[in-house]
């Protein structure tokens, strides 16, 4: 009995630079779904023979991936941009087909890949919404019955006998992820939903996808958000160049990924200064990582000190500068922010020039693990945020099992983002009474 939810072996799409692609009308692709219905039954592609062409004129998308899926897996596909892992996704959904290799998907696929996937822009919110279940295969009651718990998630109830051409992308978003999440499918791909809409509605997506975890349906997460991978997904798959660069834990994935995006973990320069971050009145430079002997520190003991510095150029005269950084660990939670308070500066208008600020990070404060540092800065009167190089630098906390760190002689794990030394005292007494005080 075949276990697996999606299964994909010597996976492979090639693209020709310039090929002109074929897009059909909506008339056309459900009149080919119905003759070819018989031949996908079973969501299988197979192309055992690959198309190479290796002239300058071709880019393989994808390359040999290989990746096996449970049935209740979510699973996160990170990368950078061109990695494939849109491509996958499509492969996946039946939009384009591969070069070489095949996919085999077991179950009902709802797929949303960009905005308004699968909608017609000339029907109504209403008529999509039936439409996007009957491809799925569902009956008409079946979709009566979630009618109303869409429209309120996607929250368009005045609009939803309008033709969703007349909607905003943010209207069209709402509608097309609650179709997609609440039309019960087995297996749910989501493609950077949340690279749009306001905070409350990725937080809000990001709910109802646990909600659809937690219910043992299968969901693929393509997504450049790093909390909202490693919160949803234990699982992670780091695509790069086409092919599996690494598979595993996803907050071990996700540190990976962080550490090979800023290149040396413990410092991210831009050297050309018209492509920082920054404003005509701030410019960033740098941020770096130190340890407690002031060298670079991709990692250090959770008994020592770190290091957080922020190199900015001040273009223009006359501002009350605030550097201030975050501290975030690989779930999206904020540890804590920190503000410089450098007394010397406090109020005072800076002239132009080059600065460096550093502040630092007792020991036995932070808890272990992977943490992401971000840089920003502002000036007041007004108040306005110039720049802000969110997980500019990343860097690795690790415990100590010496005895003399926070977690003494317990070999367990410990829960939480910080781990304090803080100052104990015991009292004890032999029979009851009088207890001496011991520290």
């Amino acid at each position: 009995m075949n276990t697996l939810a999606i299964r994909v072996e010597n996976l492979s799409k090639q693209y020709r630079i310039g090929e002109r692609q074929s897009y059909y009308s909506l008339r056309e692709t459900l009149m080919s779904g119905v003759t070819e219905l018989p031949r996908r039954f079973v969501s299988l592609f197979r192309r055992p023979v690959a198309r190479h062409s290796n002239d300058d004129n071709t880019i393989w998308a994808l390359k040999d991936i290989s990746l096996e899926i449970k049935p209740g897996e979510v699973v996160g596909i990170i990368g950078r941009n061109g990695a494939g892992k849109s491509t996958l996704l499509k492969i996946l959904s039946r939009i384009t087909e591969p070069t070489a290799g095949f996919a085999e998907i077991r179950g009902r696929v709802g797929s949303l890949l960009e905005v308004g996937t699968g909608f017609h822009p000339e029907l109504t919110g209403r008529e999509n919404l039936y439409l996007n279940g009957a491809i799925l295969g569902m009956k008409r009651a079946e979709i009566a019955r979630k009618f109303d718990e869409i429209v309120a998630f996607a929250e368009v109830d005045k609009f939803i006998d309008t033709p969703v051409k007349h909607y905003s992308s943010g209207m069209y978003l709402r509608l097309a992820f609650a179709v997609a999440a609440h039309l019960e499918p087995e297996i749910l791909l989501v493609d950077e939903v949340l690279a749009v809409g306001d905070a409350n509605f990725q937080k809000k997506c990001l709910a109802k996808m646990e909600d659809v975890g937690r219910q043992g349906r299968t969901i693929l997460f393509v997504s450049h958000n790093m909390p909202a991978v490693t919160r949803l997904c234990e699982r992670t798959v780091l695509l790069g160049q086409g092919g599996v660069v690494m598979d595993g834990p996803s907050d071990e994935v996700a540190g990976a990924y962080l550490n090979s995006e800023v290149g040396n973990a413990a410092e991210r320069v831009w050297p050309d200064m018209t492509a920082a971050p920054g404003s005509e009145v701030i410019r960033l430079h740098a941020v770096r990582l130190r340890g407690k002997d002031g060298r670079l520190a991709e990692t250090v003991d959770i008994r020592d000190p770190v290091g957080l510095e922020m190199e900015y150029d001040v273009l223009e005269s006359g501002h009350i500068i605030i550097p201030h950084f975050s501290v975030h660990n690989m779930n999206g939670l904020e540890l804590f922010s920190a503000v410089e308070i450098n007394p010397e500066w406090k109020g005072r208008r800076r002239p132009a020039g080059r600065y460096v600020t550093l502040g630092w990070i007792p020991g036995n404060y932070l808890a272990e693990g992977t943490l992401a540092v971000g840089a920003a800065v502002s000036t007041l009167d007004p108040h306005i945020k110039h720049f802000w190089a969110k997980e500019a630098v990343v860097f690795c906390v690790s415990d100590s099992f010496d005895g003399d760190a926070a977690r003494g002689d317990y070999p367990g794990p410990l829960r939480g983002v910080v781990r304090p030394m803080l100052k104990w005292s015991t009292r004890f007494s032999r029979n009851g009474t009088d207890p001496t005080e011991t520290e």
